[in-house]
């Protein structure tokens, strides 16, 4: 027994009435192209923030911001990576950075980088703390 194949509807094309005109292009005339998120507000340089730069809320959400903003708000009451925040809200990274951008503008969020193990101490001063031991 075989199972029912679907038909697949057949695209109508829409009357040209119905189509708004097209602006006319020239070759030199470059336009911008339209923004993929609308959730990113005016372009603008973005923040040189990276994947593990840690986000920090410095203000309660105001009653302007969107939704985006007050849930990044909310979500870094406790410092959080840009990769996190991210994550949590389903949004690509160079979406979130346009978003942090307009954020460290308006100085709702802090951005400071991540906290880095330090590098092993100097040999001498283990050797050194290792004598001082044996001498007690």
């Amino acid at each position: 027994m075989t199972p029912p194949q679907r038909q697949r509807r057949q695209r109508k094309e829409p009357s040209p009435s119905v189509l708004p005109p097209r602006p006319a292009q020239q070759e030199g005339d470059k336009k911008a192209p339209e923004r993929l998120y609308i959730i990113t507000g005016a372009e603008g340089d973005r923040a040189k923030l990276d994947l593990v730069t840690l986000i920090v809320a410095h203000a309660d959400p105001p009653s302007s911001a969107t939704p985006e903003q007050t849930a990044v708000l909310r979500l870094c009451a406790a410092p959080l990576s840009v990769a996190e925040l991210s994550a949590y809200l389903q949004l690509p990274f160079s979406a979130m950075t346009a978003l942090l951008t307009e954020m460290l503008a308006a100085e709702l969020v802090h951005a400071r980088a991540p906290i880095v193990r330090q590098q092993l101490p100097d040999r001498s001063l283990l050797e050194a703390v290792m004598h001082g031991l044996e001498r007690l």
